[in-house]
C-alpha cells in the first residue's frame, strides 16, 4: 500500500482512490479486508525481527557489516514494498514521492556508518520505515472507513428485479427490465426500479435516498423510487424509467462523480507538492554536500551533514497534506450523503460553507406547491363556468396552479374545443375555447388583454384573472401552504451565520409579503418573471463581500437559469427528477429547506477540519526541518514530523464523518 504522494500523476491517483468505494465493490472488500491485515502481519514480523536484532548486537560485537545483515531482516520485512513502488516511480520517470523519499533517507542511513565518521544507524533505519508502514496502516483505516460510508450509501441498488413475462414473476437483471413492464416488489425487498404503483399499498423506507428514518406510505397511482425499501405490502409497479436512468443510479452516479470536480484547496495542495517535494530533494543535496565543502574538512564533516540531509529527507514530504486535505473532503461528501444532500464536488461544498447570501424560490421551496381552490369570484359568469373556462384553458400547463384548477373542474371531456394555446412566462396561458379568446392569468396578462381587472383585498394568496374576448369576467382565488419546517429552516440558516435570506418570485406581493413576514426572512421581491429573477440574482451577487457566496434554492426545472447563475444552486426535493439534479450543485432529495442549515453546517465543518490539516503540517514540517538542518532533530523526530504527522491529520479528517 502506497499513498505516492507526490507523483505527477496524482490527479488520477486521487479520483480513482476518492472513488475506489463506487469502482468495484468486490475488489473494495479484498482491499479493504486483506491489505491492513496483511500490512499489520507485516509490521507485527518486522517488529519482532528488529527487536531480536537489537538484543544481538548489544550482546556481541559483531563487525559493522554483520551489524548490517542482521538488520536487512526486519528492514526488508517492513521496506520491500515501499522500496519496490519506488523503484517502479523511479522507472516510470516520477522519483518524487514519498517511497522514493523513504527509501533513499533509510538507505542512506544503513549506509552511513560506512562512512568515515559515520556512527552506525541501522536500528534507526528499520525504526524509521516501520514507522512509515504503521502511518501507511493507519491511512488505510481511515480511507476504508470513509469508503465503507460512502458504500452505505451506495448499496441502495438491488441486483435482481421480479418482472412479470407471460403470467409468470421472472427474477432477473434490473438492468434487462424496460420502461412499461411490470415489477413484483415484496416487503423487505430493496425497489430495483422507478416505477407507479398500479396494485397494493405499503410503507416504503427512503432512507438511503432522503435520509429521513420515517417511512413513507405509497398507494396505487403513486410513485415509488429505486433505493427505497418495501416495508409492509406487497407492491406491483409498473416501470417508468430504465435502469441506469433510476434514481438510485442517478445518485450512484453522482456521488462517484463527485471526485472530479476538486476544490480550491485540494488543488493548492498538489500544485504546492509539486513544487515543494523536488525542491526539498535538491535542499537536502546541497544540506549533505555545501557545508561539508565550504568547512573545508570535507571528510571529517560529511557524515554529520549526510545524518542531517537524510534526517531533512525523512520529514520533507507532504503526504499529511496530500492525503487528509482529499479525504477530509471526501468525508464530507459522505457525511452529507447521509442526510439526503448530494453535493456534486468539493468546490461546491468549499462554496457552500462560504455562503452569506441564501436566495429562495416561494413555490415548492418554502411552500407545498400544493395549490387549492379555496373560492371562486365570478363577474358575469357563474362559478361552475369561471372554473370551467380556467381549467380547460390551463388543460396542459405543468405549473402547480394548473393542477389546482383542473382539480376544481374535473370534467375536462364535455366537449369543448380548445385551440391556440399560448402560454406566456410569469403571467398566464391564452387560449380559443369553442372560438372565444380565454385569457387567465394575473393582472399583467389582464392589462395585456385589455380587460379591467377587480382586486381581492382579503384574500392571502394567489388571485387567478379570467377574461373572455378582452371583457373581465372575475378571479379565482388558490392558496398555498407554508411547509412545516420553513420557519425552522430560516432561523437555522441564520445561526450558522448566514446574514442575508431573500424570497424571489413571480406570485403577487400580498401572497410574497405574508409568507416573508412568517418566515422572518430579511427581504423578499415579487411578482418577477424568469428574468427578473436572475436581474435580482446579478444584483445580490454584485453586493457580495470578499469571497462570501450566493447560494439560490429552486426546484431546479423552472428556476434552472438562476441556479446556474447563482454561486451554490441547490435543488429542493429533487427525488426522481433528473432535471433538477442536472441543474443544480447541491441536491437535496427530500423536500425539507430545513436540510439547506444541515448542507451548510457540514460544509463549514468540513472546511475546519481541512484548515486544521494544513496549518497544523505545514508549522510542524518547517520547524523540524529547521532543527534538521541544525542538527537538533534527531531520526524519530523526523519520524514524527512525517508518519505522527500524517497519522494525526488522517484521523483528523475523519471527524467529518462523526456530524
Amino acid at each position: 500500500m502506497s499513498c505516492s504522494c507526490c507523483h505527477h500523476d496524482e490527479d488520477e491517483k486521487d479520483e480513482k482512490a476518492a472513488c475506489a468505494a463506487c469502482a468495484d465493490e468486490e475488489d473494495e472488500e479484498d482491499d479493504d479486508g486483506e491489505e491492513p491485515a496483511v500490512l499489520t502481519r507485516r509490521i507485527i514480523a518486522a517488529a519482532v525481527l528488529l527487536i531480536v536484532a537489537v538484543i544481538v548486537q548489544r550482546l556481541t560485537s559483531l563487525p559493522l557489516w554483520a551489524q548490517l545483515l542482521l538488520f536487512l531482516p526486519s528492514y526488508v520485512v517492513s521496506g520491500g514494498s515501499v522500496i519496490a513502488e519506488a523503484a517502479e516511480s523511479v522507472a516510470h520517470g516520477h522519483p518524487f514521492d514519498e517511497d522514493f523519499l523513504m527509501s533513499i533517507a533509510t538507505i542512506g542511513a544503513l549506509l552511513i556508518g560506512f562512512v568515515p565518521g559515520g556512527e552506525p544507524q541501522f536500528a534507526e533505519a528499520v525504526f524509521v520505515m516501520l514507522f512509515f508502514q504503521v502511518g501507511e496502516l493507519f491511512e488505510g483505516i481511515a480511507e476504508g472507513n470513509s469508503k465503507r460510508s460512502i458504500k452505505e450509501l451506495l448499496d441502495i441498488r438491488p441486483d435482481t428485479a421480479n418482472v412479470e413475462r407471460n403470467g409468470q414473476i421472472t427474477t432477473v437483471d434490473p438492468n434487462t427490465v424496460q420502461v412499461g413492464e411490470v415489477i413484483l416488489v415484496r416487503p423487505g425487498e430493496k425497489i430495483p426500479l422507478d416505477g407507479t404503483v398500479i396494485e397494493g399499498t405499503s410503507s416504503l423506507d427512503a432512507r438511503a435516498i432522503t435520509g429521513e428514518s420515517v417511512p413513507r406510505s405509497v398507494t396505487t397511482g403513486q410513485d415509488a423510487f429505486s433505493g427505497c425499501v418495501n416495508l409492509s405490502g406487497v407492491l406491483r409497479l409498473r416501470v417508468s424509467k430504465g435502469f441506469g436512468e433510476s434514481t438510485a443510479s442517478t445518485i450512484i452516479d453522482l456521488v462517484k462523480n463527485a471526485g472530479s470536480n476538486k476544490s480550491y484547496s485540494e488543488k493548492f495542495i498538489k500544485r504546492f507538492a509539486r513544487v515543494y517535494t523536488p525542491i526539498v530533494v535538491y535542499l537536502a543535496i546541497a544540506v549533505a554536500v555545501l557545508p561539508p565543502l565550504a568547512s573545508g574538512d570535507f571528510a571529517g564533516t560529511f557524515a554529520t551533514w549526510l545524518l542531517r540531509a537524510l534526517t531533512f529527507l525523512v520529514v520533507s514530504c507532504p503526504c499529511a497534506l496530500v492525503l487528509s486535505v482529499p479525504l477530509t473532503f471526501f468525508g464530507g461528501i459522505g457525511s452529507a450523503s447521509k442526510y439526503g444532500i448530494l453535493v456534486k464536488g468539493s468546490n461546491y461544498l468549499e462554496a457552500l460553507a462560504k455562503t452569506q447570501t441564501v436566495v429562495f424560490d416561494k413555490t415548492g421551496t418554502l411552500t407545498k406547491g400544493v395549490f387549492k381552490v379555496t373560492t371562486v369570484h365570478p363577474s358575469r359568469l357563474s362559478e361552475e363556468q369561471l372554473l370551467h373556462l380556467a381549467a380547460h384553458v390551463e388543460h396542459n400547463s405543468t405549473h402547480p396552479i394548473a393542477a389546482a384548477l383542473r382539480d376544481a373542474y374535473p370534467s375536462g371531456n364535455d366537449g369543448c374545443t380548445v385551440t391556440d394555446v399560448t402560454e406566456e412566462a410569469g403571467r398566464g396561458v391564452l387560449a380559443t375555447v369553442n372560438g372565444h379568446r380565454v385569457a387567465v392569468g394575473n393582472d399583467r396578462l389582464m392589462d395585456e388583454v385589455g380587460a379591467i381587472w377587480e382586486g381581492c383585498h382579503t384574500a392571502v394568496g394567489t388571485i387567478v384573472h379570467v377574461a373572455v374576448d378582452g371583457e373581465y369576467v372575475g378571479h379565482i382565488h388558490i392558496s398555498d401552504e407554508v411547509k412545516d419546517d420553513a420557519r425552522e429552516a430560516i432561523s437555522s440558516i441564520k445561526a450558522e451565520g448566514v446574514r442575508r435570506c431573500v424570497m424571489l418570485t413571480g406570485d403577487r406581493k400580498a401572497a410574497a409579503a405574508g409568507v416573508a413576514r412568517d418566515l422572518g426572512l430579511d427581504e423578499y421581491h415579487a411578482e418577477l418573471l424568469p428574468a427578473g429573477k436572475v436581474e435580482q440574482v446579478e444584483r445580490l451577487l454584485s453586493e457580495r463581500e470578499g469571497g462570501a457566496t450566493l447560494a439560490f434554492v429552486g426546484d431546479g426545472i423552472n428556476d434552472a437559469p438562476v441556479l446556474a447563475r447563482a454561486d451554490v444552486g441547490i435543488a429542493m426535493g429533487a427525488m426522481g427528477s433528473d432535471a433538477a439534479i442536472e441543474a443544480a450543485d447541491v441536491v437535496l432529495m427530500d423536500d425539507k429547506p430545513s436540510k439547506i442549515a444541515v448542507a451548510v453546517r457540514i460544509a463549514r465543518r468540513t472546511i475546519r477540519i481541512a484548515c486544521q490539516n494544513i496549518v497544523f503540517a505545514i508549522a510542524v514540517k518547517i520547524a523540524i526541518l529547521c532543527l534538521a538542518v541544525v542538527g537538533l532533530a534527531p531520526m524519530w523526530l523526523a519520524v514524527f514530523g512525517d508518519v505522527g504527522v500524517m497519522v494525526l491529520c488522517v484521523l483528523n479528517s475523519t471527524r467529518v464523518l462523526r456530524q
